[in-house]
């Protein structure tokens, strides 16, 4: 008689893993200005910016069993406004967001450095 064999999944082997970690969405509040500096978990990854309500949100997939944080420093620019681009500097684009029903529409970018 054959004995069948089932290979393991994906899913199976990530979860056998000692160092198996789940990550979380977390949401964090932003002002609509220039330039902010949002503490997130080191490592986090910022998925996008929309609104809720008339709040303009970013969301996150962050770690959260990390205990460090790191500044992450986030730019807002309504459309028309000008961006500086000087030599060197480096921005991120996240995401394009709308409030007040679509009168103003501004774009999120993480600036990364010169």
């Amino acid at each position: 008689m054959a004995v069948a064999f089932l290979q393991p999944t994906l899913r199976d082997e990530l979860v056998s893993c000692s160092n198996f970690m789940n990550k979380t969405i977390y949401k964090y509040p932003l002002a609509v200005t220039d330039f902010q500096e949002v503490l997130l978990p080191v490592g986090a990854e910022i998925l996008t910016v929309q609104t809720q309500g008339e709040t303009a949100c970013m969301w996150a997939l962050v770690n959260p069993n990390e205990t460090q944080k790191e500044a992450r420093n986030i730019e807002i620019f309504g459309t028309g406004h000008p961006i500086g681009y000087d030599m060197g500097i480096s921005r991120k684009y996240i995401s394009t967001f709308q409030m007040h029903g679509g009168q103003l529409v501004f774009h999120a970018f993480e600036y990364t450095g010169v």
